[in-house]
């Protein structure tokens, strides 16, 4: 089976404000996602909302339309992104080379690298950040904790950018070296470092208080990077995909 031509590329009945940063020739591609855009639609209704505006099937995480010759198309979503949170998200135009790439992520061979605006400042410019998480998925609901926790849960920190204004803001760049669910938000909250917007970890109080002053509600966490190696049919390949931070994150930490 062959990569899909440059027309399926171009056909994608891709969401509002979604972005197709880049393809390779073995059809792995990776998109820009907004923030409040739907990784997949998770019920009736929900597909103007989500990275294509199609039907999803989730027992096979793939996306279904119809061409515009009358052909079936098919696109599998490779991993998601919190509805909040904007930035790179990787799909696959085969389902063979979407198994290749979970069973590599599985591996941990992905390397991610994020952006954050959060509340206060680091103790350290860089910081190693270990924890045990408990990670609670019950009726499409995921809760962690970074108490009483028995999944591991790393990540490398460092300061972009620290405002002086109060309250204190901080740009940060965070590379997880594991993928929990919630990990970085988690991991921030734990440190009194609340990502600016959170709505289920962050501080309730400075978010309401700077959406006043600042006219923003959005969560700032931004997926900025992802780049790995790949095998696939024998060969191997690189991958790499960028999705520029929103101007709005260095512009709250210059405001501050």
């Amino acid at each position: 089976m062959s990569a899909p031509p440059e027309s399926f590329w171009a056909e994608l009945p891709l969401g509002r404000g979604v972005a197709l940063l880049v393809h390779d020739g073995n059809g792995l591609a990776a998109f820009a996602k907004p923030a409040g855009t739907l990784s997949h639609p998770n019920g009736a209704g929900e597909e103007p909302r989500s990275l294509l505006n199609a039907r999803y099937v989730l027992d096979g995480e793939v996306y279904e339309w119809t061409g515009g010759d009358g052909a079936p198309r098919r696109l599998w979503l490779l991993n998601r992104l919190d509805s909040a949170t904007s930035g790179v998200i990787l799909a696959a135009a085969s389902e063979e080379l979407a198994l290749a790439m979970r069973a590599q992520f599985k591996r941990k061979q992905v390397r991610k690298i994020y952006q954050a605006v959060v509340f206060g400042a680091p103790r350290q410019a860089v910081e190693l950040w270990r924890d045990l998480l408990a990670v609670d998925k019950q009726g499409g609901r995921v809760r962690t904790t970074a108490s009483a926790g028995h999944v591991p849960a790393e990540s490398q920190m460092s300061v972009l950018r620290a405002g002086r204004g109060v309250p204190r803001v901080t740009l940060l760049r965070l590379e997880p070296r594991t993928g929990r669910s919630h990990q970085l938000r988690v991991q921030c909250a734990k440190r009194q470092l609340p990502i600016v917007g959170d709505q289920t970890y962050g501080n309730f109080p400075a978010n309401r208080e700077l959406a006043k002053t600042a006219g923003t509600k959005r969560l700032f966490l931004h997926s900025l990077e992802t780049k790995f190696d790949y095998e696939f049919r024998g060969q191997r390949f690189s991958f790499a995909a960028r999705a520029p931070a929103p101007p709005e994150f260095e512009k709250l930490v210059l405001q501050r």
